[in-house]
């Protein structure tokens, strides 16, 4: 994936929790196998919208305390310095810098999904409040307190994505065998993004069951790999408000790539991975296959319609 080295980029959507305290993390195994979060996750999340999204604050640790992973957290713990990271996306001004920098590349990548999404929606559109980084834990400002375990996350109550650029190299790689790779990144990113398309056009408030091979959050989480797809497949015919292309080139390696992390996150591949069995009434995302085959539906179709994983029959 190339960036156009003439586009500018626009950071105001992007930016910086800096570094949260206390840890707990990747020795104690994160939640992916229990069906509670993962990569790409929102199942919890789900759970707090349909008690009440605005209600107030909750913490994601009190929601995760009965997950078998025994992961619990604490929001005196993840307190972060916001004032560590303003800086951090400050000097990522064009596309250049995002051919030369990863986290410029996600600035990029915030910008080609805002834009495309922006034209596809047209008035149905409302941009995400921010994508925020963070390293260790954060406190959101809607969904409580969450570590890095927690893998990339959007919160459906202050409309944000959060990411731990950690999670590509700790989990990513080292615990789920997947691969850092530029596009695999922005996969990731285009991922959550699609949430906040489900939370605009009403699809999170379908979501009544929690597990199994056909429950409504494997309906919703194979949807948002339909978005990403659909994303994929114009990202680079995708004009910014000044009408250029930011995305130049997407190679056939890059949508390799991707289609590898989708394989990466199923749910049967991940149980494997932590030593389980395959266990179907588990599942929270969906199958391996079935990730790669709603990616790739996007990318073919470039429909909305032919995304609505709600109405179909067999995903």
């Amino acid at each position: 994936m190339r960036f156009n080295p003439k586009a500018r980029l626009d950071t105001s959507r992007t930016s910086d929790a800096g570094s949260g305290s206390g840890g707990g993390g990747l020795g104690g195994g994160i939640p992916l196998p229990t069906g509670k979060m993962g990569a790409g996750g929102v199942v919890v999340l789900l759970v707090l919208v349909l008690l009440g999204q605005c209600t107030g604050t909750v913490d994601l640790g009190s929601v995760l305390g009965g997950s078998t992973s025994g992961a619990s957290l604490n929001a005196s713990r993840f307190q972060t310095d916001a004032s560590a990271g303003d800086d951090r996306y400050a000097s990522c001004t064009t596309g250049e810098d995002a051919n030369n920098s990863s986290d410029c590349a996600l600035v990029a990548v915030e910008n080609s999904l805002y834009d495309f999404w922006s034209e596809k929606l047209g008035s149905k559109f409302q941009a995400e409040q921010g994508v925020v980084t963070f390293t260790g834990g954060v406190q959101t400002q809607g969904c409580g307190s969450a570590s890095s375990d927690m893998g990339p996350f959007y919160c459906p109550v202050d409309q944000t994505i959060y990411l731990d650029t950690q999670f590509y190299t700790d989990i990513f790689e080292g615990q789920l065998g997947g691969e850092d790779a530029p596009f695999v990144r922005a996969y990731v990113i285009a991922h959550e993004y699609g949430h906040h398309i489900q939370n605009l056009l009403g699809y999170m408030s379908q979501v009544k069951t929690q597990q199994g091979p056909t429950s409504d959050s494997v309906r919703l989480e194979l949807q948002a790999d339909c978005f990403a797809g659909v994303w994929a497949a114009a990202a680079e015919s995708t004009p910014d408000e000044d009408g250029n292309t930011l995305i130049e080139d997407i190679t056939d390696e890059d949508i390799t790539e991707a289609i590898g992390a989708a394989t990466t996150v199923g749910d049967d591949y991940i149980q494997q991975r932590m030593g389980g069995a395959t266990n179907p009434e588990g599942w929270t995302h969906g199958s391996s296959e079935q990730r790669v085959k709603w990616f790739k539906t996007g990318m073919s179709a470039q429909s909305l319609d032919e995304c609505d994983t709600f109405s179909a029959t067999s995903l």
